[in-house]
């Protein structure tokens, strides 16, 4: 699941898997991801090609968690500025005719079917990215995905999965039945998946830009398809849909820079703080151990009460709350209410507002030649969405809707739910995805993020704590067992599960005593986030192995290490 170059490029992301190109591995037929990754690479494509291709590749092959019906976050840092990165926000927004009330007599309506639709901004914020960094065509991107929907891909065995555990939802939705179920009987892993109207709507796209999809024939049949099924999307939707580029967010903690997204991502934010609190202590031995586990599981509760007081900073003022987040003086006080013989009730956190619903994504990481760094996450929020695909388009449309808070909703933490996250036309819900760059005295340290909903914000954590704090291997950083918590239920869910390539991943029975011993309530978990990490050695030797230079234009050209979670079937690769 890792791999290392020197010096090179590194791709690690969801489902993809390939290393050398060695066609005797059992992975090699589901590796379509990253060879496509890697062919944009050794072509002299700028990371960010690379990237638009694994997304539009990922589309195709890994459905049920991305698309281009939906959106995401991507954080570009180019190799020739000396700090900071810019922020793509392409997460999709309500739609004109929603409002906070929409779902007071269908809750249901809100998770599942066409009327759970937010307007998706991948392809806008793709397009974004590569106007301002691609070196390749545009078209030309498009060329792998497209031939995988059109001439068939084989399905894996973390899509087989998927497709068995959502049987009713793909068998109740004729778009998702024709190509999901083609003759009446799911797909199961190895065998050929075709999207023929997906491949078709994709050759449009490359051929006339994004505007076929908002503003054109192939958006056209996707609202068709739409309004048919009863949604409330229009074209003029998809025609005001913009792409919100900002500098990312900075946070010094710990010893490295962490570039990431602002707000409606929750992810930077939140880990600030879990990092904050730790760094708070003082110590370099404060995150070790069993200790540092319980340390680390109260800061993740005391944030959980805190971020739901976030919100879309275009509706709504979190000028406060995201300084308060941010600062190491929330961070102290925070830590001052951390008693390393006890953890505490939920009400001790002091939490307001029920937690998000959150649920699958998919994340990947490129490193180029010039260390040019992308991470990016992508989601169509649930498994396949809302369960409705465009059969005209091949399309899966997203339920993003269901990431708002709505005055109606029951939640399972019998909290009211968030006013800062409720439905306004063109707002943006709240998200727990977190794609980083890390920099280490303004030279590219690693890059992180993960997929798995509310899940993704404790899993980034522990894995950048055991690499870049407690200088774990890259690889057994990510396969390490984690531990989750929602707050409410006052629960310690930890890892306990045989994962797809059949490797046991468990929390230690020390760890669980130790936490068990200070009053956590403890709770297996055949589950997990799914991270993704690549890792640059930042040697002070100017000359490799090769005999050549490392450091070139002030930029330090390292040993890449790329590892892809096991967890998921993934694999890194690179040329």
């Amino acid at each position: 699941m890792a791999m290392k170059l020197i010096p090179g490029v590194a791709l690690g992301g969801d489902q993809l898997s390939i290393l050398d190109g060695r066609k005797d591995d059992e992975h090699y037929k589901y590796s379509s991801n990253n060879k496509i990754g890697i062919s944009v690479l050794e072509r002299g494509g700028h990371a960010v090609d690379a990237a638009v291709a694994t997304a539009l590749c990922l589309g195709v092959v890994s459905p049920m968690s991305s698309g281009i019906g939906g959106g995401g976050f991507m954080v570009v840092r180019s190799s020739s500025t000396t700090s900071g990165a810019l922020a793509i926000d392409m997460r999709e927004t309500a739609p004109s005719a929603a409002s906070q009330n929409m779902y007071d007599n269908n809750a249901i309506a809100k998770y599942e079917g066409p009327l759970s639709m937010a307007i998706p901004g991948e392809l806008a914020g793709l397009h974004t990215a590569w106007q301002k960094y691609g070196r390749l065509p545009w078209s030309t991107l498009f060329e792998p995905a497209i031939k995988l929907a059109k001439q068939g891909f084989a399905v894996s065995p973390y899509l087989g999965s998927r497709i068995a555990a959502q049987a009713k939802k793909i068998m109740n939705d004729p778009g998702l039945r024709q190509v999901y179920a083609p003759n009446g009987q799911l797909l199961k892993a190895g065998q050929t998946c075709f999207n023929l109207e997906l491949g078709k709507s994709l050759e449009t796209i490359a051929e006339q830009g994004p505007q076929a999809f908002y503003n054109g024939t192939v958006g056209e049949r996707l609202i068709e398809d739409v309004r048919k099924a009863g949604g409330i999307l229009t074209m003029a939707d998809l025609r005001n849909y913009k792409v919100h580029v900002t500098d990312a967010v900075e946070v010094n903690t710990m010893g490295y820079t962490i570039l990431g997204m602002p707000p409606p991502s929750t992810g930077t934010i939140g880990l600030s703080l879990i990092l904050n609190v730790l760094d708070s202590y003082r110590s370099s031995n404060a995150a070790e151990g069993p200790l540092g586990l319980h340390r680390l599981i109260e800061a993740i509760k005391h944030m959980l009460a805190i971020r739901m007081n976030l919100g879309d900073p275009d509706f709504v003022n979190i000028s406060k709350t995201v300084s308060e987040m941010l600062s190491p003086s929330l961070a102290k006080s925070v830590r001052d209410k951390i008693f390393d013989n006890t953890t505490f009730p939920p009400e001790y956190y002091l939490p307001r507002w029920s937690q998000l619903r959150e649920h699958g994504t998919s994340h990947f990481c490129v490193v180029d030649s010039d260390r040019n760094a992308v991470s990016m996450t992508t989601t169509v929020n649930y498994p396949f969405g809302g369960g409705v695909l465009s059969p005209s388009t091949g399309i899966i449309l997203n339920n993003e809707m269901d990431d708002f808070s709505t005055p109606g909703d029951k939640s399972t933490d019998k909290l009211p739910p968030a006013p800062t996250n409720f439905i306004r036309p063109n707002k943006r819900p709240l998200s727990s995805m977190t794609p980083l760059i890390v920099l280490k005295d303004n030279q590219l340290a690693g890059v992180i993020g993960g997929s798995g909903g509310l899940e993704i914000i404790p899993a980034v954590a522990q894995v950048f704590v055991n690499h870049f704090v407690l200088g774990m291997d890259p690889l057994a950083g990510v396969q390490s067992a984690r531990v989750y918590h929602r707050l409410i239920p006052n629960v310690v869910s930890y890892e306990n599960w045989t994962v797809v390539d059949g490797e046991h991943i468990e929390l230690s029975e020390e760890r669980k005593g130790f936490l068990r011993e200070r009053g956590h309530q403890l709770d297996a978990k055949a589950g997990g986030a799914i991270c993704q990490l690549v890792v640059q050695n930042l040697t002070t030797n100017t000359v490799d192995g090769f005999g050549r230079k490392t450091k070139l234009d002030n930029v330090v050209r390292g040993v890449l290490t790329a590892v892809s979670d096991p967890r998921k079937g993934g694999w890194p690769a690179a040329m």
